[in-house]
């Protein structure tokens, strides 16, 4: 089973993750953060991963803090499971539309962190049901993939092509992210389990 358990507790935040790769789509966080919550239940069922667990933080302050540790720590958990990353398909790319907004994800497990992120929201926070307190600070996304990119260790060029809601923006972001990733992590038949890469490794 490729899989993976990660804890991260300093300060600010308290997370552990559990994830498996090939998974039925299951997500079952605790996550304080409604519209984060969302969008890694649309990762998993996007990606077919399965994902528990739970997130807390010092949301008194910010969001931001428990936003980017999330990604840190699944990140790493994409890290582990993958071990040595051989006989995997490495790289992965996608579009995704939903309705007016047209999202791109393009992904390299090649063992080099780096996010490009061309998102084109507001800054605005996401309110719910009127209440101010519980708005999703938007501008903590790119911090979420920034997070998840070095974890990971992983290439990743995420850009919104066109779109107007800053929802559909986000949320068509994280299921073209969730497609490519799964597309990158699948076992290549034809690869005899050999790692993906001239040099030998993905790791060193």
């Amino acid at each position: 089973m490729r899989a993976a358990r990660v804890e991260r507790k300093t300060g600010e935040t308290e997370i552990a993750l559990e994830l498996n790769l090939d998974g039925t789509g299951r997500c079952d966080v605790s996550c304080p953060i409604g519209f984060l919550g969302h969008m890694l239940a649309s990762f998993c069922k996007h990606g077919m991963f399965d994902l528990s667990g739970g997130l807390r933080g010092d949301l008194e302050v910010d969001q931001h803090h428990l936003v980017e540790d999330a990604g840190i720590v699944l990140g790493q958990a994409f890290d582990r499971a993958l071990a040595d990353r051989a006989g995997i398909h490495r790289a992965g790319f996608f579009v995704y539309p939903m309705d007016e907004t047209l999202a791109r994800a393009a992904v390299d497990f090649g063992g080099r962190p780096y996010l490009v992120a061309s998102l084109g929201l507001s800054g605005v926070p996401l309110v719910s049901g009127g209440d101010q307190s519980s708005a999703f600070q938007t501008d903590t996304v790119e911090d979420f993939w920034q997070g998840f990119v070095s974890g990971a260790r992983c290439n990743l060029h995420l850009d919104v092509l066109r779109g107007r809601s800053d929802h559909h923006k986000i949320e068509a972001v994280f299921k073209a992210a969730a497609r490519a990733i799964r597309s990158a992590v699948a076992v290549d038949t034809r690869a005899g389990g050999q790692v993906p890469s001239t040099k030998g490794t993905l790791t060193d």
